[in-house]
């Protein structure tokens, strides 16, 4: 479920519509007719989405990655990888939002999502009721299991598949060592071996919607950093569940999850 107050943006080929989830309910504040489909090259539709996301504080007069999401299909869907993500780094450095360009599989999921749940045939009802369909969670978690236990909780409440980690029940002889394993994993071989765990771990990005980074109070520990930049080499969303702090480089994100 969408988190109360949210503005919510659907970019798709022919126009943009801005909704904000209220009450429980989805309501539509704006639609406005844009024409996406002649424009391919990136550079002209960062202007023209970044133009539209100026006007956003008409509905809110805070427009940032916590309350504002954005999500773009259609035209959007068919840029090449490269230039989509010099238009989700442009948009961001010029709006400070992320622009998730939802693929094809994941909006068909949306529509049905909608369809069944409230019988609509708009994609954001559907990703109100589940935003994500599996993801991969990150964290520290020699210092914060307990938290990312909690997300993960969360997530798989809400129907999310996790798929990395499966489990967190950690092997006894590694509580309190530099690289804990969980009872999934199997003994390492030598300490070389840590990097084909830590491996399939960022494999896992390759599959999810989402990545769920567990920073509690903005912490962000230098095993997910490493992570982050793997993260990005795939263009991947990344979702902190708070404010990161502590970075010397800002990167296209988003802060907190659906409720």
């Amino acid at each position: 479920m969408a988190t109360e107050g949210r503005i919510l943006v659907h970019f798709n080929s022919e126009d943009a519509s801005v909704y904000r989830f209220q009450g429980g309910e989805l309501k539509v504040l704006k639609r406005e007719r844009l024409a996406f489909e002649g424009s391919r090259a990136h550079e002209v539709l960062a202007d023209k989405v970044g133009e539209f996301c100026a006007g956003l504080k008409e509905f809110n007069e805070v427009v940032d990655n916590k309350r504002t999401r954005l999500h773009a299909t259609g035209v959007f869907q068919q840029i090449p990888q490269a230039a989509a993500a010099a238009l989700v780094n442009s948009l961001y450095v010029d709006t400070g939002l992320y622009f998730n360009i939802v693929g094809p599989d994941l909006e068909q999921f949306y529509l049905e999502t909608g369809m069944s749940a409230c019988g609509s045939n708009d994609m954001m009802e559907g990703l109100t009721h589940r935003e994500l369909r599996n993801a991969v969670v990150c964290g520290s978690f020699q210092q914060s299991l307990g938290y990312i236990e909690d997300i993960i909780a969360r997530l798989r409440g809400s129907g999310t598949a996790v798929l990395s980690p499966p489990s967190t029940r950690v092997k006894p002889e590694t509580v309190g060592t530099d690289f804990i394993l969980f009872d999934y994993q199997d003994h390492l071989k030598n300490e070389r071996d840590t990097w084909r765990h830590k491996y399939m771990h960022l494999d896992a990005f390759r599959q999810a919607d989402a990545v769920v980074v567990c920073n509690p109070g903005g912490r962000v520990g230098q095993g997910t950093m490493f992570e982050l930049g793997f993260m990005a080499a795939l263009s991947k969303r990344v979702i902190f569940t708070e404010e990161p702090q502590g970075f010397s480089v800002q990167f296209p994100c988003e802060v907190g999850l659906e409720s």
